[in-house]
């Protein structure tokens, strides 16, 4: 795919995008006393996106607050997490104003998880280069040659464009074998645990080695520590319970209409009153198809430029961020 006249498609992971948003700004709120740093710093980064990314057409994804299919396989996951602020919660239906206003279509699925909307519509646009842009890892599992995933590594700035060669470089694994490398050494911040006994470094070996779980299982008496393997076959039922807690669903009932997501296909009158009330007077100037610096395509070297600028911060990164 030629990278320079490929259409681009930038998928948000709207759960992502707004926690980092609210932990990134500081309290702000309008003359009237409402709260609006999550809407604020959701919407700068909105604008940050399609001023780095120039896409052709944008989605968003949600959670929804209804259990999914994973809460249902193990009681115990994310159980961990803590309860969302409520000073957050207040301000997530101004964040999907921001976003219904701007006419980019909103995807959520009850019993599903806004990283499996995202990977079924990148599974239905594979004619289009796709960017999923979020702060979760677990993304990386969709990369593939026509996509790639747009990671902000500290609050709203510093991010890294992962394709496949960056994630080999920096995991030792292809992004295939993240959801098996899950599996092996569990998740904390989801709460599974995967094979005790079974640390990063030994589930990356395994991978290196074998390729996959299935082929882990298929040649577990080539493993001749006898402790590891014992470990492995005790536990084969539980390793698939955590790899499909880790593998991200492909075909969540839903359908994309590619041209539903144009992204210039906004009312701009309608933005800006939106934006006057909100009172972000600095950002009207940066909504795309109305700045110059916005209608311009990247090179090939900005892109570059956007990775290398991150490669200190990334360099922080540990296996266990997965």
């Amino acid at each position: 795919m030629e990278e320079e006249n490929v259409k681009r498609f930038v998928l948000i992971d709207g759960n992502a995008l707004l926690h980092r948003a609210y932990h990134a700004m500081p309290p702000l709120t309008t003359s009237s006393g409402e709260l609006i740093n999550a809407v604020y710093g959701f919407t700068s980064m909105l604008l940050k996106i399609f001023s780095d990314l120039h896409p052709e057409y944008v989605a968003c994804a949600f959670d929804m607050k209804a259990p999914t299919f994973r809460n249902i396989e193990f009681v115990d996951y994310k159980a961990k997490r803590p309860k969302m602020d409520e000073e957050l919660v207040g301000q997530i239906e101004r964040i999907h104003e921001v976003v219904r206003t701007l006419n980019i279509p909103i995807f959520e699925v009850e019993g599903y998880e806004g990283d499996d909307v995202i990977a079924t519509l990148a599974e239905q646009t594979k004619n289009t280069q796709t960017i999923i842009v979020t702060g979760d890892r677990d993304a990386l599992q969709l990369i593939d040659k026509n996509t790639l995933v747009y990671c902000p590594l500290k609050g709203l700035s510093n991010p890294i464009l992962y394709d496949e060669k960056r994630v080999l470089e920096k995991y030792g694994l292809y992004p295939n074998q993240i959801a098996d490398y899950k599996a092996l050494a569990g998740d904390a911040s989801d709460n599974y645990p995967g094979i005790a006994g079974i640390g990063p470094k030994t589930a990356t070996d395994l991978l290196q080695k074998f390729g996959s779980l299935d082929e882990i299982y298929k040649n577990i008496n080539e493993i001749k520590n006898e402790k590891l393997k014992n470990k492995l076959t005790e536990n084969i039922d539980f390793a698939y319970k955590c790899q499909k807690l880790a593998r991200a669903v492909r075909d969540v009932p839903i359908t994309l209409h590619l041209e539903d997501c144009r992204l210039i296909n906004y009312d701009y009158d309608k933005v800006s009153k939106l934006f006057a009330e909100l009172e972000f007077r600095s950002l009207v100037k940066k909504l795309p198809g109305h700045c110059e610096e916005n209608n311009r395509k990247p090179s090939n070297a900005e892109t570059r430029r956007v990775n290398r600028n991150a490669e200190k911060q990334e360099n922080k990164d540990q296996m266990g961020l997965f």
